[in-house]
């Protein structure tokens, strides 16, 4: 007697049968994969991702809010309420009009939406006004402003090379860096606890940064001209902008430098532009002979060397140098007891103070510190072009540059090299340690912005989750390649663990809250200043590796 398997090989229609069984089976299993890689490929996921992240912050809209809230509040009200020629004279409040035309423009657009929520918001006179539909509206305004972000972030994300063969999302670099950007930390609490637009800004600088990937040059000028007349805080960056475009745009594509590879029709294209644009912004007041005020309100430079805030730069550490000093000295008796620093030199306030024992700063010094410490960059994308992504290289150290030696520079400004290095480091894994040194140290020094009680478990819980995600996201993109950190970065950031517990758990228990209220604010500066002063030679590094021929990259 024959085996069952012999009984259906002799029988002709169970074979065939069978065999066409098999084949559907093959075709289910063959069309579900595709399905799955196409899926993979076109980005499905995207659209929930932002949907996620917009929905999430709706739940902050009844948090805590700065005094930024009532900044752009009061802004909203001069622009609604007040003539052209008064925008930039107007100081009833103390928060007087800051920001380039452009984001006066911004605001008046907005304040016509604001009228149907609560028009009393509108009235310069009403100081410190948030009514509940006040807050609605400038939290909505925030969420609605980023979907120029949300659709940056996508732009940004196609630029990125994904990797064939495999249906896990998590291994995808796009996929990783949409939710770097997208869930950043820093833009979380910055933009929708604390309060501000700087999604919306990034999303002109995102979109830029894509367009000069996808080798459209001038729709990037563009966007980073209208950006520039938004907030002037880009001028960081405008320097890696103007090198590029000159010797990678201007000159012809066969690399050479000569006078005859240079196109005056481009560099013409180009100029018109930038003209235009801040014609279109300035050109109103520039008319009514009011382009020295503008300029006095967009460059006050009586504000001191460090904003209210340490930020986490070289002044953080060459004040606590000052400090320590003028403390040893007097204590050795070679200084007198006035000789020590005021209180307001750690004290978050916003004024100017002069140093006890080294020189005094001037604004003339950190811009020449600035130059001397960009001109390698500059240098290098000048000399050695690498296309887009080395301008993108250049652009990261120029904005850290200007953010490690600048005068009266804001902490949050360090998002400015954070989110446009998440493109890099899904692509370089030297570049990936970069970003997670960066943003740890970058994120934490964040975290004096939200003071209150009840924000301490929100920003600790949002920022653990960002970075376990940036550190296991990364980690296995990288994976097989040993470790993204060298064994004393682990140290220095197993360190931040020690100061947040001492800084946010254990401080306030002490009786050193009421008599030295700001050490915890001088001890996240400098610390962080350590992290992000190192990221910022890390990188330099890393230009001068490509430059000598031996980067590592994958």
């Amino acid at each position: 007697m024959k085996s069952d398997t012999s009984l259906f090989d002799d029988n002709p229609d169970v074979q065939m049968y069978s065999t066409l069984a098999v084949n559907k089976v093959l075709n289910s299993n063959t069309t579900r994969a595709v399905m799955v890689a196409t899926a993979v490929d076109r980005g499905n996921w995207f659209p929930a991702l932002a949907l996620g992240v917009s929905l999430f912050k709706a739940l902050f809209i009844n948090a805590y809010h700065s005094t930024d809230f009532e900044v752009h509040r009061n802004w909203l009200a001069i622009t609604h309420s007040l003539p052209v020629s008064r925008w930039y004279h107007e100081n009833t409040s103390e928060w007087t009009l800051d920001y380039p035309p452009l984001f006066a423009w911004f605001e008046f657009g907005l304040s016509h939406v604001a009228r149907h929520f609560d028009n009393k918001m509108l009235s310069v006179e009403n100081l410190n006004y948030a009514s509940p539909a006040t807050v609605l509206f400038q939290r909505l305004s925030v969420i609605f402003t980023d979907l120029l972000f949300i659709y940056a972030a996508r732009e940004c994300c196609r630029c990125v090379r994904d990797r064939k063969g495999t249906r896990d999302i998590f291994n995808q670099p796009s996929f990783v860096l949409a939710v770097l950007l997208l869930w950043n930390f820093g833009l979380l609490i910055v933009d929708h606890i604390h309060f501000q637009y700087n999604g919306f800004l990034f999303g002109f600088l995102l979109l830029s940064i894509a367009k000069h990937l996808q080798s459209q040059h001038l729709q990037g000028a563009l966007l980073f001209a209208i950006l520039l007349n938004l907030k002037h805080i880009y001028l960081y960056v405008a320097p890696a902008y103007g090198i590029f475009l000159l010797r990678s745009y201007c000159f012809t594509h066969d690399g050479s430098i000569r006078w005859r590879s240079f196109s005056p029709l481009r560099l013409l294209a180009l100029g018109s532009i930038v003209v235009s644009v801040c014609a279109l912004s300035f050109g109103p007041f520039i008319t009514m002979g009011q382009l020295p005020q503008v300029l006095s309100r967009l460059f006050p430079f009586k504000r001191g060397l460090c904003h209210a805030y340490w930020a986490p730069n070289v002044w953080a550490l060459y004040n606590i140098l000052d400090k320590s000093l003028a403390t040893l000295g007097v204590r050795l008796k070679l200084l007198k007891e006035t000789t020590l620093p005021q209180a307001s030199m750690t004290g978050g306030l916003v004024q100017e103070f002069q140093h006890s024992v080294l020189p005094s700063v001037t604004p003339s010094v950190t811009l020449i510190c600035t130059l001397l410490s960009i001109l390698p960059a500059l240098a290098s994308i000048w000399c050695r072009p690498r296309g887009a992504r080395g301008f993108l290289r250049c652009l990261l150290l120029c904005a850290l540059a200007s953010f490690a030696f600048g005068w009266h520079v804001h902490e949050k400004a360090i998002l400015i090299a954070i989110l446009p290095l998440s493109l890099l480091a899904v692509e370089s894994r030297e570049d990936a340690g970069t970003f997670l040194l960066l943003s740890t140290a970058g994120h934490y020094s964040l975290f004096p912005l939200l003071f209150t009680p009840a924000e301490l478990l929100i920003k600790c819980a949002l920022m653990l989750m960002f970075t376990i995600f940036s550190f296991a996201a990364l980690g296995r993109l990288y994976s097989g390649h040993g470790s993204l950190l060298h064994p004393l970065e682990v140290v220095y950031l197993s360190g931040l663990v020690v100061v947040a517990v001492a800084c946010e758990l254990v401080f306030p228990l002490t009786p050193w809250q009421q008599k030295l209220p700001f050490l915890p604010l001088l001890a996240t500066s400098v610390y962080t200043a350590l992290g992000v002063c190192y990221s910022f030679l890390r990188l330099y590094v890393t230009l001068l590796r490509q430059d000598s021929g031996k980067s590592k990259q994958l």
